[in-house]
């Protein structure tokens, strides 16, 4: 009983060189499968954008504005 996946005779694969093994731009037989880092690469970068700094920039602002504004009231 032959097993399913037996290596072929590697004299009558397609695409190999006498000697040589696998020419450039062949793809060697059983390696179909593509691996999970394939494609271009998202560019990602780091930390925080602009706007959202800024916006929160400003609202620490008028919260420390608010909170120097009250005490000097209640000081009064």
């Amino acid at each position: 009983m032959s097993s399913p996946h037996s290596d072929q005779d590697p004299r009558r694969s397609p695409g190999l060189a006498p000697g040589v093994g696998v020419p450039p731009g062949e793809t060697p037989q059983g390696e179909g499968s593509t691996g999970a880092e394939t494609g271009p690469r998202d560019s990602q970068t780091r930390g925080w954008a602009t706007g959202p700094v800024i916006i929160l920039g400003i609202i620490v602002v008028l919260c420390a504005a608010f909170f120097i504004a009250y005490a000097v009231i209640v000081t009064v």
